[in-house]
C-alpha cells in the first residue's frame, strides 16, 4: 500500500510548461483546489516482481520473457536480477479529468498535470518499496518503454508478468497506451556490487522530438543521475 498524502506542485508547474517567476494568487488558489480534488480521488497502487537475469543482447528473463533494445541491455549490464514495476493513481483520475474537460478547461490542464506528477511519485514510492525489500543491494534507475529503443510494444509483456489487471486496475488501450492514464512500467537493475552512475535525460525519453518543455528550454522530472 502506497500513499501520497501531498502532490509535487513543482513537477505540475514543469509538465504545464510554467517556466519560473511568482505565480498569480488566482492561479495558486485553482492549483490548491485541485489538488485538494486529485488528493480525495487518488488511489494509488503497486505491483513489482523480481526476477534473475539470463542473458544480456537481448536482455532475458529466468521466466523466458525477453526485452527487446540494446539500450536496456546495456543500462542493465553487470546486474544479476531486474525487477519490474507498474505503478497508476488510479481511474477516478481519468474520470475527474474528463468532467473538468466539460465543466472547466482550465483547471483540467492543472489537474491533468498535477495528476501526472502524482504518477510519478507513485513510481518513486513503488521503486522505495522495491530498495526496501532488498536491503544492501544497488540500484540502476528505472527505465520505461519509450526510453531509448526500448519499445512501447513490450507494455503488454510487462503488464502480463505483473498481472497488473488484476492486481494494480491497470489494462491496455490503442497503440499500448495504458488505463488509467497516469499510470508508469518501468525495469530496475538490481546487482550486488555497486552500478555505474548513468546520466538519464532528454535523448532517452520517447517524446524527445515534439518535447514542448525541451523546445522552451525546460525539462521534466526525468532528467536525474543515480
Amino acid at each position: 500500500m502506497i500513499r501520497i498524502e501531498q502532490i509535487d506542485r513543482e513537477q505540475a508547474l514543469r509538465y504545464m510548461s510554467y517556466k519560473g517567476g511568482a505565480i498569480s494568487d488566482t492561479a495558486l488558489t485553482e492549483l490548491e483546489e485541485c489538488e485538494r480534488k486529485l488528493l480525495e480521488t487518488i488511489r494509488p497502487v503497486c505491483v513489482y516482481r523480481v526476477f534473475k537475469i539470463n542473458g544480456f543482447f537481448p536482455l532475458t528473463l529466468e521466466n523466458g520473457l525477453v526485452l527487446e533494445g540494446k539500450d536496456l541491455s546495456e543500462h542493465l549490464e553487470g546486474c544479476g536480477y531486474a525487477a519490474l514495476f507498474a505503478a497508476t493513481v488510479g481511474a477516478d483520475v481519468d474520470m475527474l479529468i474528463r468532467r473538468l474537460q466539460i465543466t472547466d478547461m482550465a483547471k483540467s490542464v492543472m489537474t491533468d498535470a498535477l495528476a501526472s506528477a502524482a504518477a510519478e511519485q507513485a513510481a518513486d514510492l513503488a521503486e522505495e518499496e522495491i530498495r526496501k525489500s532488498l536491503p544492501g543491494k544497488f540500484f540502476t534507475w528505472r527505465y520505461s518503454p519509450g526510453y531509448g529503443d526500448l519499445p512501447l510494444t513490450v507494455q503488454p509483456k510487462l503488464l502480463n508478468v505483473l498481472n497488473a489487471g488484476k492486481t494494480a486496475g491497470i489494462v491496455l488501450q490503442k497503440e499500448n497506451m495504458m488505463s488509467p492514464m497516469k499510470s508508469v512500467t518501468a525495469v530496475i537493475g538490481i546487482s550486488e556490487d555497486p552500478v555505474e552512475k548513468k546520466r538519464m535525460g532528454c535523448a532517452e525519453c520517447r517524446s524527445f522530438e515534439g518535447c514542448s518543455l525541451r523546445r522552451k528550454g525546460l525539462h521534466c522530472g526525468f532528467q536525474k543521475t543515480t
